[in-house]
């Protein structure tokens, strides 16, 4: 079975969605509540930005009114699966360590 050029962009955003969550989880700290939620959102945001060029180079061969659903294309599954492992990997460091 072969995914199409968008389905691969959705699996790779989705994918670097976990990736960004793990790392934001171990980079968070309970001692540093105040300066969370910029760190959450430029960390992100360059992870997006990086999913973005790479998703622009992926769809090179696609139409016209396909490319236009690249920028969107799994902006869904990046944002909550980012949130999720975040949340799973800080919950798995610091539970009970206070």
């Amino acid at each position: 079975m072969q995914l199409e050029q968008l389905d691969k962009i959705y699996c790779m955003r989705a994918f670097l969605g976990v990736i960004c969550g793990i790392i934001l989880g171990l980079i968070l700290n309970p001692s540093n509540n105040s300066g969370s939620i910029p760190i959450i959102f430029f960390v992100g945001l360059f992870f997006y930005i990086i999913s973005y060029v790479v998703a622009k180079k992926m769809g090179l061969k696609l139409k016209t009114d396909e490319k236009k659903k690249i920028s969107t294309n799994g902006i869904f599954p990046f944002i909550f699966l980012l949130l999720m492992f975040m949340i799973l990997t800080y919950t798995g460091l610091y539970t009970g360590k206070q």
